[in-house]
């Protein structure tokens, strides 16, 4: 098994890792009710995407029952 002739230094190994760290997710506000949504995602609060309803929300379906 091959093994390194001497150590990597802190740097070293520190920059090889730089790409590695957790990126942010992107977050948009929903222009129907506000919230924060993730964007080409349908609003999980109001069931909205693109201007157009496409899920009945959950607090509909419970005020229904």
């Amino acid at each position: 098994m091959a093994t390194p002739r001497s150590k990597k230094s802190k740097s070293a190994r520190d920059m090889r890792r730089s790409h590695l760290a957790l990126k942010s997710n992107a977050v948009m506000e929903c222009p129907n009710c506000g919230e924060i949504k993730r964007p080409h995602h349908v609003c999980s609060e109001c069931g909205y995407y693109d201007g157009k309803e496409v899920v009945v929300a959950k607090k509909e379906e419970k005020a229904d029952k």
